[in-house]
Formats: C-alpha cells, structure tokens, sequence
C-alpha cells in the first residue's frame, strides 16, 4: 500500500507515456525510416540511401511548396506580429468597450481553420464576394480575383491566415503590456516625454520574450500550415499555392508515394526544430547573475 502510494502519479501517467511513445516518437522514427526507402503505394523497408530527398529537391512542385512557405510565413508572421501590437496598444488606452473590442478580436481564433479558410473562399471569389459587391455599386471595372491567380492565390491565404491569428497575437502582447511595471511609466510621464516614446522606448523592449513566444507560434502555425489552404484553395490554381504540409499530404494519399511523402515530412521536422530548439535552449539554460 505505502509503494502505491508513493508511485500513484507514475501509474497515472504511464499510458499516457507509453500512448506518447509509441504514437508520436515511434511514428517519428517510422517516417524518417520509411524517408530512406524507395516506398511507394506500400510501405518497403530496404533502405536505399538519400534517393528520396534527392527526388525531393529535385521536383518542382516541392521548389513551388518551399518558397510559397517562405512567403506565406514572412507576411504571415509580420503582419499578424504589427496588428497584433498595434489592437494591443489601442486597447491598453483603457477605453471603455475593450472588452466588447476584445472580444470582437479574438472571434477569429474560436473558428476552425475549415470555416476560415470556406469563409474567405466566398468573401474572395470573383463572382460571389468583394469584386462582385464592388461591381454592383457601380465601379464596374474594380478586378479583385487573387484567388483565381496562380502568382497571387498565396496572398490570399496570408489574408485569411493574418485575419485569424492577429487577435491571438494582440492577447499575448496586450497581456505584456499590462505586465509592465506602471511606476516606470509614471516616472517617464512625470519627465514628459511623448506617448509614443514611452512605447518605442521603455514598454515595447522590455516585451522582447513575448514577441520571440509569439514568432514561434506563429512560425509553427505556417510551417504546418494544412486546412487552412486545402479549405481555401485546395493548393491551387494548379499547385501554386502547395505549401509542404499539403505537399506532403499529396503525396502519401493523392500519388502514392509514401517516400516522398516521408521526406517532405522530415525537411518540415527539421525546419520546426530549426526554430523551436534555439528558442528552448535561450529558455531552459540557467542563467547566472553577475
């Protein structure tokens, strides 16, 4: 009895240990194993060297998935990054609807990537949504079908993605700013120097680990970024609007080809831990004061 006791939360926590293992790390090693085969339809368990990264680099479609990342997650990051900070600095005025404001914000992220991405295929569809609205009100030459362009369909995924995330980014930095220490604020109030000034130059640097939390959330989201294309442009016009995850899921259930499939899997494995590893070792190294 005293050695259940003292060993409950272990048995608590082992199936879920063990589901973790066997389903996310051993399907982890599954796939980088699988990367290095020449599986197709089946899986095949020969190893076979690099052939199916070098296949990778070497496609197109995979050329067209990796630069439509850089972009959508350049202008995804940035911009959901500036609206974020700027709703957060304009609710922290305390104005007296912020919590209806608030509220009105931070909708977007209680929707399904599904209905975002359904939402914003009406709202840009030449001939449902804004350049119909537009053309009934009497501007009949106003053009506005990005979504039916293979070199502007991407931009409208950053559209609709931004629309999503900014409020969730202006609920990280608005909690930032109100973490701040009020008799700093005072003390440059009391020196006079300009409100905008005390942002740019006291609060907003002092935010410098809420704004490495929220580039690493937002960097994650675009980098699987999946139902949100499929829903919005199911990747096309043709594959201009490929992004790896989709890319990947093309591959194992649309062509068949679970090599592929397996090593576009891994490059998005390791772009992750490009990212996110820097992050938790900035976090967790034990930091000595001087």
């Amino acid at each position: 009895m005293e050695w259940l006791e003292r060993n409950v939360p272990k048995v608590v926590l082992a199936p879920s240990f063990v589901a973790i293992l066997v389903f996310v790390y051993g399907f982890i090693a599954w796939t980088a194993w699988i990367s290095f085969t020449r599986s197709r339809l089946m899986p095949r368990y020969e190893l076979d060297g690099v052939t199916q990264y070098q296949r990778l680099f070497d496609a197109p479609r995979w050329d067209v998935a990796m630069n439509n990342l850089f972009i959508f997650g350049g202008l995804f990051i940035v911009i959901s990054m500036v609206i974020g900070l700027t709703l957060a600095i304009f609710l922290d005025q305390k104005i007296r609807a912020e919590g209806v404001l608030r509220t009105i914000y931070l909708y977007p992220m209680a929707l399904s990537l599904i209905v975002t991405g359904t939402a914003w295929k009406w709202i840009l569809n030449p001939g449902l949504g804004i350049q119909q609205a537009i053309r009934g009100w009497g501007f009949e030459n106003f053009t506005f079908d990005w979504l039916i362009k293979p070199e502007m369909a991407i931009y409208t995924v950053v559209l609709a993605a931004v629309w999503q995330a900014s409020g969730f980014v202006m609920a990280l930095f608005l909690a930032g700013l109100r973490s701040v220490d009020t008799e700093i604020i005072r003390a440059a109030q009391v020196d006079g120097i300009p409100t905008h000034r005390i942002y740019s130059a006291i609060i907003i640097p002092t935010m410098a680990p809420i704004f490495l939390s929220a580039f690493i959330v937002l960097a994650h989201l675009a980098i699987k970024a999946f139902d949100l294309v499929i829903a919005l442009t199911g990747g096309g016009p043709g594959y201009a609007t490929d992004l790896p995850a989709t890319y990947m899921y093309a591959m194992a259930f649309s062509r068949g080809d679970l090599g592929q499939a397996a090593s576009s899997a891994m490059i998005m494995m390791m772009v992750i831990f490009a990212i996110v590893v820097p992050y938790l070792y900035s976090e967790l190294r034990p930091r000595h004061d001087k």
